[in-house]
């Protein structure tokens, strides 16, 4: 595991700037979604339960060549763990098949991946798996280009809030939630504000347990952070969910765009 690789304000801006998909969330905010990378058992059974004791439920992002291995967060996940969270409703989502940065291969290999560990998961959900994150954080514009459309949505690691005017499916923002307590009082302001400003807040994060990795966070934290959530009102959605409740047509993909890059 590493922290993806530093992305400089030009880039950063670039990236935000072109190959838009935007969409408004229509008065359907505020809206909170956590989601998790990778992703560490520990996210699926800690993470997962105080979510559903909130009635809500998380969004899994899955690399299917990581499961049953192991890394600085911990046990990654079991087949099982697909098949319960599935169960109980939280989402999966793509995340590559090998967990590898969009800056680091070819274009062309990078989607290859992506379409690869799309079907793996879709042949375990038995459903569409349209969700997307980077590996890493790691965004190429080339990528975003031809991956966006071809997805419902695609989330890096951008921090701030989406919307509501200006939500961008080909690169959703999402703010990481690592640590202990002491980062409760900044999480909590960003979902005041996402309140304020009726926008969609995607928290994210990896593992989740007593003694985290760098990437990861308390299970006090993630408890603390779910609940303030719950209690300002907001909705907490899966990725999907909020993307339904948006009322996007067809996830807002161009069917076959994808397949078109890689013929």
């Amino acid at each position: 595991m590493r922290l993806g690789s530093p992305i400089n304000a030009v880039h950063r801006k670039m990236l935000r700037r072109m190959h838009r998909r935007v969409v408004s969330l229509a008065g359907h905010g505020p809206i909170v979604s956590f989601t998790f990378d990778d992703f560490p058992r520990s996210a699926a059974s800690t993470g997962g339960a105080v979510l559903e004791h909130y009635g809500a439920r998380g969004t899994y992002y899955t690399a299917m060549d990581l499961m049953n291995r192991s890394g600085e967060p911990g046990n990654l996940f079991h087949e099982s763990d697909l098949e319960e969270l599935l169960e109980k409703g939280h989402e999966l989502a793509g995340h590559t098949f090998s967990h590898i940065s969009a800056r680091a291969v070819s274009c062309r290999e990078f989607l290859a991946d992506a379409v690869h560990g799309r079907q793996a998961l879709e042949e375990i959900s038995g459903s569409e798996c349209g969700n997307f994150a980077y590996p890493f954080g790691d965004v190429a514009l080339p990528v975003k280009a031809a991956l966006g459309p071809q997805m419902s949505s695609s989330r890096g690691i951008i921090p701030g809030i989406n919307g509501p005017d200006d939500v961008d499916l080909n690169l959703l923002m999402a703010n990481s939630l690592y640590g202990d307590m002491d980062q409760f009082v900044h999480a909590k302001a960003l979902i005041a504000e996402n309140k304020r400003r009726k926008g969609w807040l995607i928290f994210y994060t990896h593992d989740v347990q007593a003694q985290p990795s760098p990437y990861g966070c308390t299970p006090a934290l993630f408890e603390a952070v779910v609940g303030s959530a719950a209690e300002s009102g907001c909705r907490i959605l899966t990725v999907q969910q909020a993307i339904e409740s948006i009322g996007v047509p067809n996830g807002g993909r161009s069917p076959g765009a994808l397949r078109s890059v890689l013929a």
